[in-house]
């Protein structure tokens, strides 16, 4: 942090225990110095006590999120951004820029925006008005922003899509952290899935797929929560699926988990509602530990896995091609431990969480002066 410049990191809700993938991005800065600032404070294991709140659970605190929300306008946010005087402001999610960028606009601070997938999918889409206030929130945010990031080339495009200038968008990859060695011990588990039960995830795709491998009777592990768990779960039952559901895990028991299995199964997939994936963490965190994936041609996804290079790719919503190459990977270990070791190869070559966030600093250094 040689030369002091700070990074406001924005996230209205800070921060859901789904989304490591800000946190790890804020610490890894290399010499800008991460100040995390929120709306409001989420009881998750991702929330730190050095967290800087502008809404606090009090009458008053409940009257100032609801009139940024209905305004994009918040005095305090204002009195505490003019305090901290970062030197970029970064807002995670479409949304989240809109609301800060009035305030970083009047305060002379750049904003840098960053797009996920389903800022741009599912909220856009939503029937009216929600989704057409969402999309001229997006606008508003689009023009303000000195840098809009997208996490995958899909994103960049649907945000052009929706407004956004292309000169500002450019492809983004987060990254995650790589550790020095793959894991290396036994295989616990035959197929492990991360993520929220919900329908952009596939998981529904995934037990269909297992209940067509009686024969190898794979042992699989489940890990998350949502509102499709109850039913997936009954599904499995009903299939007569080896299936375990621990629930929502810290991050740290999650990688555990991926690391002691053979296989990570990302059968990700366009939502009913419209709702899409940007580039899943899981499939790089498994790439890092030397897990092969497979998952779908779906949005990012091939950005990251060449099909039968460094996993196996199949159509969306489509469980007998899931099951072959599920049935392709638990039978041939030697094609497995390949693509494993391939994986890891593109994480450390393209997604390297140090590598990347240089790469960040690169695009804030041309945003701000030097103090």
């Amino acid at each position: 942090m040689s030369d002091g410049r700070v990074a406001a990191i924005w996230r209205s809700c800070l921060l859901p225990g789904s989304e490591t993938f800000i946190r790890h991005q804020g610490d890894a800065l290399p010499t800008w110095r991460p100040v995390y600032l929120g709306a409001v404070r989420v009881a998750s294991p991702l929330a730190r006590d050095t967290d800087v709140v502008v809404c606090p659970d009090t009458p008053r605190g409940r009257r100032e999120w609801l009139r940024l929300r209905l305004t994009g306008e918040s005095p305090r946010l204002g009195r505490l951004l003019a305090r901290l005087r970062p030197d970029v402001v970064h807002a995670h999610f479409g949304g989240d820029g809109w609301l800060v960028s009035r305030t970083a606009m009047r305060l002379g601070i750049p904003l840098v925006l960053t797009l996920h997938g389903l800022d741009v999918t599912r909220q856009a889409a939503a029937p009216w008005p929600r989704g057409a206030r969402h999309q001229r929130h997006l606008r508003t945010a689009f023009d303000r922003a000195a840098l809009i990031l997208a996490v995958s080339g899909p994103i960049r495009d649907r945000a052009v899509e929706l407004g956004a200038d292309p000169a500002k968008v450019r492809v983004h990859h987060t990254g995650v952290p790589v550790p020095p060695e793959p894991e290396v011990g036994p295989k616990n588990w035959d197929v492990v899935f991360v993520g929220r039960f919900v329908d952009k995830k596939g998981v529904d795709d995934l037990v269909e797929a297992v209940g067509l491998l009686p024969d190898l009777r794979p042992q699989v592990l489940l890990i998350g929560t949502g509102p499709l768990h109850e039913r997936v779960r009954a599904r499995a039952e009903q299939l007569g699926v080896d299936a375990t559901f621990p629930g929502a895990l810290p991050p740290s028991e999650v990688l555990r988990h991926v690391a002691e299995s053979r296989i990570l199964a990302a059968p990700s997939r366009t939502a009913s509602d419209g709702d899409t994936e940007g580039l899943p963490t899981t499939i790089l965190e498994a790439g890092s530990l030397g897990v092969p994936v497979v998952s779908t041609y779906h949005s990012g996804i091939p950005e990251a896995v060449t099909h039968e290079e460094n996993g196996l790719l199949g159509p969306e919503r489509d469980p007998p091609a899931l099951a072959a190459n599920l049935r392709r990977l638990l039978t041939d270990r030697t094609l497995r431990d390949h693509l494993g070791h391939e994986a890891r190869r593109r994480v450390e070559r393209d997604f390297d969480l140090h590598q990347q966030t240089r790469r960040l600093e690169t695009l804030y250094d041309t945003l701000s002066l030097p103090r």
